[in-house]
Formats: structure tokens, sequence, C-alpha cells
């Protein structure tokens, strides 16, 4: 009887994490669906793939761009963006698979498609800041790190996927199934450009100890935390002192 016990259960366990295996990125990347939002969006060609892109247009040198959390929908974000910053053009990237975009996301192909987005604004525009909220902010933190990034602010950040997905499911051997880690803490050493760290106090995601391990990361003197009480990882945004430190910078 015991035996078959241990059977079973091991047999339980082998199931789910063939489970968690095959199906990891379905808990990682919820897509958009396309709306009438996405109309003026243009499609950015990448290998593979085209990415659709929200922008407002504006002539001058200075630009900014968005990197959204895994459900969010750039499109609603990017007016709220241009309100706040007038003398600059803003981009916001629907990463693979949402909102119209082609391909399916993971995270070689989404650091990939930055850097071209990156490319093609900085062509544009020399004067760049980017804005990166929650699996955004890795995005971000890896193009402050390897381009000449004017200023980088990150939103409710988060030291790397795979320390969330051990917090969330010890029991998992993590280190052996998690495909895409989005490890931050491997490029945040490199950025040297003005940092702003924007956290929720009762962040359920992303804890807070978590983006400070983050920070901890960075060279000294670089990026700056900036606490909301009260918020946690989807209602901090909805503080007007977070506009406000956003576009301030501070």
């Amino acid at each position: 009887m015991l035996w078959s016990l241990l059977t079973i259960a091991i047999g339980v366990y082998a199931g789910l994490c063939l489970v968690f295996l095959f199906f990891q990125r379905s808990f990682i990347y919820m897509p958009t669906p396309v709306t009438p939002a996405h109309a003026q969006a243009f499609a950015l060609e990448v290998p593979g793939a085209h990415v659709r892109i929200s922008s407002r247009s504006h002539d001058g040198p200075k630009a900014l761009i968005y990197f959204g959390g895994n459900a969010e929908d750039v499109a609603y974000t990017v007016p709220k963006l241009a309100e706040l910053f007038p003398d600059r053009a803003i981009y916001g990237m629907h990463y693979r698979g949402y909102s119209g975009s082609s391909g399916r996301p993971a995270e070689t192909d989404l650091r990939s498609d930055a850097r071209a987005l990156f490319e093609l604004v900085h062509g544009r525009h020399p004067d760049v800041i980017v804005v990166g909220r929650s699996l955004g902010s890795s995005l971000a933190i890896q193009l402050a790190a390897e381009e000449p990034v004017t200023q980088l602010v990150l939103i409710t950040p988060f030291e790397s996927i795979l320390s969330i997905a051990q917090r969330v499911a010890p029991f998992l051997p993590m280190r052996l199934l998690l495909r895409d880690r989005y490890e931050s803490w491997r490029y945040a050493p490199k950025v040297t450009c003005p940092t702003l760290v924007l956290a929720a106090s009762h962040d359920e995601i992303v804890p807070l100890a978590n983006t400070q391990q983050l920070i901890a990361a960075f060279p000294p003197n670089v990026a700056t935390l900036r606490v909301f009480d009260g918020t946690n990882h989807n209602s901090v945004s909805g503080e007007p002192e977070f506009w406000e430190a956003l576009q301030n910078g501070k």
C-alpha cells in the first residue's frame, strides 16, 4: 500500500512538472486582443514577425519608449504618456502575439524586438527615455545597459521571474523547468543612466523585497526608489503622485 501511494505521488508530481514545462509561457504572457485603439499602430518588421507599435508622433530630438506589463494593452497607456510628455514622441510596443503583433511571445524574441525598436527610435530622436512596467522593466533594463538611454524608469520591477516563480511554486524545480527567466539583475550592474524605480508597498506579485534586491544590483547612486504606500501591483498607477513622479523623473 505504501509503495503504491508513493508511486502515485511521484506520478502526480511528475505530471505537474510536465504541465508547467509545456504550458509555462501561458502563465507568463497574457496577450491582449485587437481593438479599435490599435487602428493607428504601425508595424515594425523584425525577424520572423511584425510587431505593432502604438505611438504619438512629435518632431524634435526627444522620445519615450514604453514596455508594458504581461497583460497590458499599451495602446491605452500611450495617450497618458503623451499628455505627461508633450515635448516627446511616444512609442509603445505590443509584444509578439499581442494586439495584432504576429508570432508568439518568448524572452529572446522580445529582447530582440526591444532593441530593434530602440534603434528605430534613437535614429529619429537622440534623447530617449525608456520606461518599463513589470515584465517590460526587464526589457528596459537591458536596453539601458547596452544602449545610450537618457533616463530609465522602472515600474514594479523584479529581480528575476525565476525568483518570483520559486516563491509562487516552491514545490517545483523551477531552475530546471523555467525557460524565460528575465534575470534583470544580470543587466542592472551595467546601467549608468539616472534610474527611477516606482514600487508598491503591498505588491502581491513582486514583493517590495524583490524590487530592493534588484536595486542593490545597480551601481551606487544610479537607482532611486519611490514607494507608494497602500498600493499593490496594479493599483500603484491609480495614485496621482505616481504620474507626477513619472513625469518629473523623481
